[in-house]
């Protein structure tokens, strides 16, 4: 047996099967050219935009499609009456009003009984005036509200210089791709089509249009806010009398951003919001549904569409870049020339997809260092991401060690260098952009979501950091290394734990540093390991597995929030603590039986629960596929690590 602790034994046999199970499984995934794509689900937000912005522009109805948008709705409202943000959680009153006004103008009655429980509930609760910034901004510009309960977005922005307070490349790349078209429709306040005529006036406690700007954000500071929202008010008074000649060049440059980066079917920035904004923006300009920048924008918001039987919902982006390198690692760990030929196929399909060439948004505060990364979705290359590129470097890198070939020399070489050319000068890596630290713009009325910036975080961090060790280097050897194992120092919290800014949420952070700080050589006994793997045995549930709720994100954290176990928090912490040194200890096995026992009789784990991050408190999103590779990763690092007399974990991840 290779483990009997506390009554808990795993059968090695047993482990076998359902690894080769799960193997087989998630091999079945693949796509025809050798790489894989998993569904990549949000809340209810977007389907129900992507139902309002076809109704915004009187396109033709599609019933059918509708139809199935309206059971998909339906499905996932809350008990509480409202939509959540996560599955079976609180009401949020954006998702909610934005679901009730999409099943309104798909034609659901409001005197249906789930129509009478979602408007009780949004009025219960404040009524429609509590909804968030962008949500206003929707409701503006189908007249529900006016333009007065939105902040002032003067599209002159556009023409700033990069050493005023605020400019576009301060701002993070998905705020900056989203913001761009929605200062030109803030510029021409254009009103929907809306040929039905469909309001939602009844969800509202006062007059829609008294509605006026909304209050200050908990993550906001007082006075920071105040002082932004005088200037809004100031703004508001004056942006009617700025030179019509200054706004058409303002406008001229919204637009030649927004063509340079219009990435074909991919769409601006590959994600939802921007293209939606596109769409409405050359909608606004007069533009007709043939113009070829507004048909290609729009046919890639239809690529974006999941359309299954009976139901239907709408994508923010796809993550094939993402759920390729991950599968991949998963893969190489399961071990098997058929299953490790098959993962290389998967980084034959990444290789040509590395941006080499073009330097996107990120080399305005990093002009020196040449392009070297990898995209999160199919083709992004404005906007490549630190967290993918060093796991495809990772995963690169592990099969060079195996078979000793040369042909991702350049590609790891090239993705290194981009990485420690983007590291910020507080030691910490971001997602997107270097030194995006201009935190004060998180208190610009815009910002009641408190994303508007990209600066360093944990995970991503701690993701660098594996690859350099990966690769070799030490904090003797690398400064860059040093400097990223010092900001992991200062921010892990006094409980032993760290945030993980891209997946939920301390479990996430915590695998990822303790994978980070193992092959970095961080000796084991070091208490920042000891404390970060005591939190995770801590934590761990009385059926074996792990599980965190997405209130943990709340600003007021106090301590670790339990969850039910889900297969992909339990792979993370197993994961961990294993890269802590752990395998021998009796909650692994107890791990270990939770995954064995939960696996489906397909060879997979069934996940209802969102475990990633879009923006903590604000979008959570439910990554189909890590559900399938992570629990699959960590059954053969165990079953690997027994094997063997070292108990080391020797690559990143």
């Amino acid at each position: 047996m290779l483990s009997r602790d506390h009554g808990v034994t795993v059968d090695p046999v047993a482990l076998q099967n359902s690894i080769s199970r799960a193997t087989e499984a998630v091999l079945g995934y693949r796509q025809a050219d050798g790489h894989w794509v998993f569904e990549l689900e949000a809340d209810s937000t977007i389907p129900a935009e992507y139902v309002l912005l076809r109704h915004y522009l009187a396109e033709p109805v599609d019933a059918g499609l509708e139809a199935k948008i309206g059971n998909y709705l339906r499905r996932v409202q809350g008990a509480h009456g409202g939509w959540p943000l996560v599955h079976d959680g609180p009401f949020d009153m954006s998702a909610s009003v934005k679901s009730y006004f999409a099943l309104k103008m798909i034609g659901d009655s409001v005197d249906a009984p789930h129509m009478v429980r979602a408007r009780e509930a949004i009025r219960s609760r404040g009524g429609a005036a509590g909804s968030n910034v962008f949500t206003r901004f929707l409701l503006a510009l189908f007249g529900v509200v006016s333009w007065r309960a939105t902040p002032v977005l003067p599209i002159e922005i556009m023409l700033l210089p990069m050493w005023s307070p605020f400019h576009i490349n301060k701002i993070s790349y998905w705020a900056r791709t989203t913001m761009v078209p929605l200062m030109v429709l803030a510029a021409l306040k254009p009103k929907a089509k809306n040929p039905k005529g469909v309001g939602i006036d009844e969800l509202f406690l006062e007059d829609p249009k008294s509605v006026r700007m909304a209050p200050k954000a908990p993550h906001q500071s007082a006075s920071w806010f105040y002082l932004f929202r005088s200037l809004d008010a100031v703004l508001r008074v004056i942006e009617p009398m700025f030179p019509k000649s200054l706004r058409q060049r303002a406008i001229d440059a919204a637009l030649a951003f927004t063509e340079e980066r219009l990435n074909g079917e991919d769409g601006m920035g590959a994600i939802y919001p921007p293209m939606a904004n596109i769409v409405m923006m050359y909608e606004a300009l007069g533009k007709d549904e043939n113009y070829p920048p507004r048909a290609t924008t729009r046919r890639g918001l239809d690529k974006l569409l999941v359309i299954r039987e009976h139901e239907a919902y709408c994508q923010p982006c796809v993550s094939p870049v993402w759920d390729t390198a991950l599968t991949c690692h998963a893969l190489q760990e399961a071990g098997g020339d058929d299953t490790f030929a098959k993962a290389k196929l998967g980084l034959d399909w990444l290789k040509p997809r590395q941006v080499l060439e073009l330097k996107g948004d990120w080399a305005v505060k990093a002009p020196d260092v040449r392009p070297g990364g990898w995209a999160f979705q199919y083709n992004n290359d404005h906007y490549p991401d630190l967290d993918d590129t060093a796991v495809v470097v990772m995963a690169m890198d592990r099969v060079r060690r195996q078979t000793g070939t040369r042909e991702y020399d350049v590609a790891i070489a090239r993705g290194r260098e981009w990485i420690e050319g983007l590291q910020s000068r507080d030691g910490g890596w971001a997602a997107f952009d270097a030194n995006n630290l201009e935190y004060y713009l998180n208190n610009i009325p815009f910002s009641d979501h408190g994303a508007l910036l990209d600066p360093p975080t944990e995970d991503v961090t701690a993701r660098c950091i594996s690859m350099l060790g990966q690769l070799g280097e030490t904090a003797a050897t690398s400064k860059a290394m040093a400097d990223g194992i010092a900001y992991l120092r200062r921010t892990q919290l006094a409980e032993g734990s760290w945030y993980g800014r891209w997946g939920l949420n301390y479990v996430y952070g915590t695998w990822s540093v303790l994978c980070a700080l193992n092959v970095a050589g961080i000796d084991r006994n070091d208490p920042m390991i000891r404390k970060a793997a005591d939190w995770l045995l801590s934590v761990q549930n009385q059926d074996g597995g792990w599980g965190e709720d997405a209130v943990s994100y709340r600003l007021d954290y106090k301590g670790y929030e339990a969850a039910p176990s889900t297969a992909s928090q339990t792979a993370w912490a197993l994961l961990g603590l294993m890269a802590a040194g752990e395998v021998e200890n009796p909650a692994i096995a107890r791990g270990v039986e939770y995954l064995k026992a939960t696996q489906t009789e397909k060879g997979l784990w069934d996940e209802p629960r969102y475990t990633a991050t879009g923006f903590p408190r604000v979008f959570y999103l439910r990554y189909h596929g890590y559900s399938k590779f992570f629990p699959l990763w960590a059954l053969a690092r165990y079953r690997n690590l027994r094997s063997t007399n070292s108990r080391v974990v020797g690559v990143g991840m």
